[in-house]
């Protein structure tokens, strides 16, 4: 079996949420903190050899009182960041166990995930080294200026909305990570490896993974939620489950 460590950049600053006391992936989404519902997907499964959850070093110390009951239970590895996601992800990879195949990178921010959409980006992943879900553009795209006016009608085709996680030999990674000169231009780790010249596959993306970016996902995110297949036998690995906030 294939072995999967995972990171889970949650060092960023969320600065386009408003009216919430913490953090987007610390905020209580139907009374259970983003960051337990994102990292209890990867906790689960018997293909992963190591949960890394990165977070501000100012927040560390916070962390690590606040969700002392959580931490009792998960198996999770809690490192600090850096200025930027892409220099927190390489913390994340410098933490890495050698046991890691393959590299998973998820925002914290996602806790929208079923374990078949795992399955499927992890499947194309040892298939093709490099490997994302990306949800097709449906809708007319324009391209417009810094005034609001549109510029241009863009093509459509074969355009897709990068999500996470995404997935890569753990080689490849780190090669893409090692040849980077402008960590902090980046925005998502295909784009590292894009620019090396390796191939990177999109299996398909899926709707109800949003990244909770800002207050109107929140929202959004708690009707999805209830609309999500109940993964079987959760409750019993993790006392915080839904169950005791119904």
């Amino acid at each position: 079996m294939p072995r999967f460590a995972v990171i889970l950049p949650a060092a960023g600053s969320s600065s386009r949420m408003t009216g919430f006391q913490r953090k987007k992936p610390y905020i209580e989404l139907k009374g259970r903190p983003v960051w337990v519902r994102t990292a209890e997907h990867f906790l689960s499964r018997e293909d992963v050899c190591q949960t890394i959850l990165v977070v501000a070093p100012d927040d560390l110390e916070w962390f690590r009182e606040m969700y002392r009951p959580n931490l009792a239970f998960m198996d999770l590895q809690v490192i600090t960041g850096g200025a930027s996601r892409a220099e927190s992800v390489r913390k994340g990879l410098q933490a890495v166990t050698s046991e890691a195949e393959y590299i998973a990178v998820h925002d914290a921010a996602r806790p929208l995930l079923v374990q078949k959409w795992i399955d499927d980006v992890f499947a194309a992943a040892v298939q093709h080294k490099a490997a994302i879900p990306g949800l097709k553009i449906s809708s007319t795209t324009k391209r417009v200026d810094s005034s609001g006016r549109i510029t241009q009608t863009v093509d459509r085709t074969g355009l897709v909305q990068a999500q996470t996680p995404q997935v890569f030999e753990r080689s490849v990674l780190e090669k893409s990570f090692a040849i980077c000169k402008k960590l902090a231009e980046v925005t998502d780790d295909a784009s590292l490896v894009e620019a090396t010249g390796h191939p990177v596959h999109v299996v398909d993306g899926w709707p109800m993974n949003i990244k909770l970016t800002t207050n109107e996902d929140v929202r959004l995110a708690e009707l999805f939620l209830g609309a999500l297949p109940k993964p079987g036998g959760l409750g019993s690995l993790h006392p915080f489950g839904d169950e005791l906030f119904r």
